[in-house]
């Protein structure tokens, strides 16, 4: 059995009658209580967040580290490289 996470932080937010009554139909719906709803809700759009913005991120880092590729001098190829385009040559004549 998992230890519950204790809980020492409060949240509080003004929300409108009706903000409140759609929260509340919604719980209900879920069999939650009206605390649940919310904090569970807003943790889930949270994590999407914070996803969307990690990928964002990374091909952003991606592009930058392709465009730094392309105006790179090439290396020069390897030994084993050269090597298998003599053998290359050989097979396929050329």
């Amino acid at each position: 059995m998992q230890l519950a996470e204790q809980k020492t932080e409060r949240l509080e937010a003004r929300i409108t009658p009706d903000t409140k009554v759609l929260f509340q139909k919604a719980a209900k719906i879920q069999g939650r209580t009206l605390s649940e709803f919310v904090i569970d809700s807003a943790v889930e759009v949270a994590r999407r967040t914070v996803k969307e913005n990690d990928f964002l991120e990374m091909t952003y880092q991606d592009r930058i580290a392709f465009a730094e590729a392309l105006l790179k001098e090439p290396a020069s190829p390897n030994a084993k490289l050269q090597k298998a385009v003599r053998r290359h040559a050989r097979i396929f004549g050329r």
